[in-house]
């Protein structure tokens, strides 16, 4: 099945700025330029343009034109979304590094955020570094309940999502999450490549699936070049 004609002059931009030929800041087509080049309505181009717009791919100085925007990563505060599908939303490349994937002993507060009995003292942890165009964008601490996600150690993080996987194993049923500015730990900060007195975004996050809670993340940003950007209707 084709896709569909916004979508195709997406890609075409897309294409262009992952190859280098649009840098930051460069000038990409109009709207009537992308019609006769691309021999898709006004409409069209419109949607193409306006959904790269919104996702930080690109940006418009009102007068002058559209162009390449300046990379900053970039979230939004209210939904929970796979990072390596945001990332590549952006027409950039994503990877992860696993740093750690095993069962811990749960300290006393992970107990109290995943509300385990005293029975149940043992967690799945996990650390990935997650990476964008190359440059480390978050740092994800997290500790996955075994009953919610037996399996979870088993799972090729660097290729799947503890996001992707938990979805698809666990549906999301409830989300508790807090946003603050911290100086993260020194091992953490230097995973983020930032110096030591510079601030990072952290998400602490807690997700609930059929009744349980399924995982508590710690979620660090590099403050400096990460944002979160969003909206909703009233």
């Amino acid at each position: 099945m084709p896709l569909p004609l916004y979508q195709q002059v997406k890609d075409h931009v897309l294409t262009r700025i992952r190859s280098g030929e649009w840098l930051p800041g460069a000038r990409v087509p109009s709207e009537h330029e992308l019609v006769r080049e691309l021999n898709v309505s006004r409409m069209t181009a419109n949607r193409a343009l306006r959904e790269l717009m919104r996702t930080g791919v690109l940006s418009r100085v009102a007068g002058v034109g559209t162009f390449v925007a300046d990379f900053k990563a970039a979230g939004h505060p209210l939904q929970i979304r796979n990072i390596a599908e945001e990332i590549r939303s952006r027409g950039h490349t994503h990877h992860a590094q696993v740093i750690s994937l095993q069962p811990i002993v749960a300290t006393r507060e992970v107990s109290e955020r995943l509300s385990l009995s005293r029975d149940e003292v043992q967690v799945f942890h996990s650390l990935l570094v997650h990476f964008e165009q190359g440059r480390p964008v978050q740092v994800e601490d997290r500790y996955v309940n075994p009953t919610v996600a037996p399996d979870y150690l088993q799972v090729p993080l660097d290729r799947v999502t503890p996001n992707e996987y938990l979805m698809e194993v666990a549906p999301l049923q409830r989300v508790e999450h807090t946003v603050r500015a911290v100086i993260p730990p020194a091992t953490i900060a230097s995973r983020l490549e930032l110096s030591a007195s510079e601030p990072a975004l952290l998400i602490e996050r807690v997700t609930w699936s059929r009744g349980a809670r399924a995982s508590y993340a710690l979620l660090y940003h590099p403050g400096s070049s990460f944002e979160l950007r969003g909206g909703f209707d009233a």
